[in-house]
């Protein structure tokens, strides 16, 4: 049995759920049961079964790359992921003729896999923590997912590996540049529009900051009217999304992206943990949490997204 089912079994246990939240609770004489799941480079515990399936569903929705990307599970496996997209089509072939061949090795590319260390930290009141109406499962899971959500975000667009995830604006692994402008106008839009192929624009998406839409959505043509037209969350009838971790419109800067964000993965490679600091709040009357997510992301096609880039 590997490590992972082994791990399941135990953070399922009705024992170790109980123990689990009995330790955040402040209560003495919980780590026996827990200790066989510790993380013995965070000193942090799993979020019990349940819990770690509630974390789970919070973050799918709160996580924007996790709504548009794709996300694939890699707990404690090995070090390469290999990315596949094929580039072969079907032929037509005569009567008699030839078939052609096509080798689909080449199709695969491979990225070295990494575990980048996401902590987040939260501190409750105790007076909360032992009402008994608090639900601490509850508010522990979703807060985390928020915390989480939030420094994904930021990972995933400007990370650039060495510890980071390799973000879409990264030079190195990052999306390819479409375009390049001094002044971005709409004449900009369309060229990124038309840089990427056209497989990747089925399915394609816009990411911009607030900044940017905004701006964009006030250009007008020379009669005065508006060139963005139609609801704010479409454009050139593909969806808008909006992160605030994108570029601001500035020289250097890549403040818009287009393209297919499904070929972004998002791979988790740990279970989500916590470790309960008590002694150094309990003059406070406050219990601290520390969680961690280990976690690694990358575009898988470069040319699937792209970015316009601000000369």
């Amino acid at each position: 049995m590997n490590e992972n089912k082994i791990m399941t079994l135990h953070t399922g246990d009705p024992e170790y759920d109980k123990n689990f939240w009995n330790l955040t609770r402040g209560y003495e004489g919980c780590e026996n049961v827990l200790a066989m799941c510790v993380d013995r480079a965070t000193g942090a515990y799993p979020l019990p079964v349940v819990a770690q399936n509630k974390y789970s569903t919070a973050l799918s929705k709160k996580s924007l790359f996790r709504r548009i990307g794709t996300t694939i599970s890699a707990l404690n496996n090995g070090y390469r992921i290999f990315a596949k997209d094929c580039e072969d089509i079907a032929m037509w072939v005569p009567e008699g003729g030839s078939i052609p061949v096509y080798d689909g090795m080449e199709d695969f590319t491979e990225h070295k896999l990494e575990s980048c260390k996401l902590a987040a930290f939260v501190k409750l009141d105790e007076d909360f923590i032992h009402d008994v109406s608090f639900n601490i499962e509850n508010y522990l899971t979703d807060r985390l997912a928020k915390n989480f959500a939030k420094g994904e975000e930021h990972g995933f667009v400007n990370g650039v590996g060495n510890a980071e995830p390799v973000g879409i604006l990264a030079e190195t692994g990052g999306a390819e540049i479409g375009t390049t402008t001094t002044t971005l106008t709409f004449e900009d839009i369309y060229k990124l529009f038309f840089s990427v192929k056209p497989e990747y624009r089925t399915n394609g998406s816009w990411m911009m900051n607030d900044e940017t839409a905004l701006y964009l959505r006030n250009l007008k043509d020379d009669t005065g009217n508006f060139l963005w037209r139609g609801g704010a969350d479409t454009l050139m009838g593909k969806p808008v999304v909006i992160s605030n971790e994108m570029s601001s419109i500035g020289v250097g800067a890549k403040p818009v992206a287009f393209g297919d964000f499904s070929y972004y993965w998002v791979v988790d490679r740990k279970l989500v943990s916590v470790r309960t600091l008590k002694e150094k709040f309990t003059l406070h009357d406050q219990i601290g949490y520390l969680a961690f997510e280990f976690v690694d992301g990358r575009l898988v096609r470069p040319d699937a997204v792209k970015v316009i880039q601000i000369a």
